[in-house]
């Protein structure tokens, strides 16, 4: 569906060229949702930007639906834009239109007979739930709903394809969540492809079927969303993850623990997150496990979680209690006082 191919993009700085983004290549498949998540600087909002061709990559080519957009003339690309929508942090609302207005102007001057507008206005305000603010002005709404309409805007020109830069990053949890929960409805009951970027791994945890992890202009991680989450491999996805699994334990305490026993990482994912795994070893070993910290957390399909256990018991006993864990799909981690330094296990 979406198919970035050696993507370089430099900007002229004050102080010298800006390296925006490296040599970069991703690929989306049609119906999923993947997320791109990076700091700030990391080349994440330039890099959508290039999809729909708001920025025009210096290098690399950019394939919508096998149709390379850097090749077509300004008419054919404007023809081709149809099939993507975006929303932005932002909003981008005219303050002195309606709710109503602001989705209908832009299909009234794509050419879009009255009767057509109304139908579709109508048709995607039900659909983000705001059905009963047809009248209302932006000044009005709160910030979630004024970026349901923005997304109601968006797919009012019924695109294929949803582009989405930072679009809950101004929200708050709670509305966060929600936008999210729409999102997935979008995606799932209209069949729409979602690229969105981000800063927040909640987001990416929620609704992400893939991700890539962007830093300095570059993807240094990409894959499957469980996978990251079950096996980062860069120190700055391990920052990402771990923002989910934040335990603090006392270097003092984690010492002293390491010398009567061994302390450990538990990684729990889908089935074998409800699974009584440490009642099973305690059982069936002389180890007394002791929880220290521990969270759960949902991904888009599946659950993940995560717990710090301490094993106090014969060492032998503990690393056959361990290996009886990692047969039954459970990660073990070892946790030193190198780790404790981060306060991230």
């Amino acid at each position: 569906m979406i198919e970035l191919v050696g993507i370089s993009k430099t900007f002229n700085g004050k102080q010298g060229p800006i390296h925006a983004l490296k040599d970069v290549s991703l690929s989306v498949k049609k119906g999923e949702i993947y997320g791109v998540i990076g700091y700030s600087g990391a080349g994440k909002s330039t890099l959508i930007r290039c999809v729909n061709l708001l920025e025009k990559p210096d290098q690399g080519s950019v394939k919508v639906k096998d149709e390379d957009l850097t090749k077509l003339s300004t008419n054919q690309l404007r023809k081709a834009r149809g099939d993507i929508g975006m929303i932005f942090q932002g909003f981008n609302l005219l303050k002195t239109a309606t709710v109503y207005d602001n989705i209908a102007i832009p299909l009234k001057l794509t050419g879009l007979d009255k009767e057509n507008v109304k139908e579709r206005v109508e048709r995607y305000l039900k659909i983000v739930g705001l059905e009963q603010k047809h009248n209302a002005y932006p000044a009005e709404l709160s910030g979630g709903q004024k970026q349901r309409v923005a997304i109601a805007r968006a797919l009012s020109f019924e695109p294929e394809i949803l582009l989405s830069d930072e679009a809950t990053s101004a929200l708050d949890p709670d509305t966060t969540e929600a936008i999210l929960d729409l999102l997935l409805k979008i995606n799932k009951e209209l069949g729409i492809t979602i690229l969105l970027i981000t800063h927040e791994m909640n987001v990416i945890q929620r609704i992400c079927d893939r991700v890539a992890v962007m830093e300095n202009g570059e993807i240094i991680e990409e894959g499957k969303t469980k996978d990251i989450f079950t096996a980062p491999q860069h120190a700055t996805t391990k920052k990402f993850v771990s923002s989910l699994f934040s335990h603090n334990i006392p270097e003092d305490i984690l010492a002293n623990l390491n010398k009567t026993g061994q302390v450990v990482t538990l990684s729990f994912f889908g089935e074998t997150s409800g699974e009584p795994a440490l009642a099973k070893v305690s059982k069936e070993f002389d180890i007394y496990p002791n929880i220290l910290a521990g969270s759960i957390t949902q991904l888009k399909d599946e659950s993940f979680g995560q717990l710090v256990v301490h094993f106090q018991g014969d060492q032998e006993i503990v690393q056959k209690a361990l290996q009886l864990l990692e047969n039954n799909n459970v990660k073990v981690e070892g946790v030193t006082l190198d780790d404790s330094h981060t306060g991230v296990y």
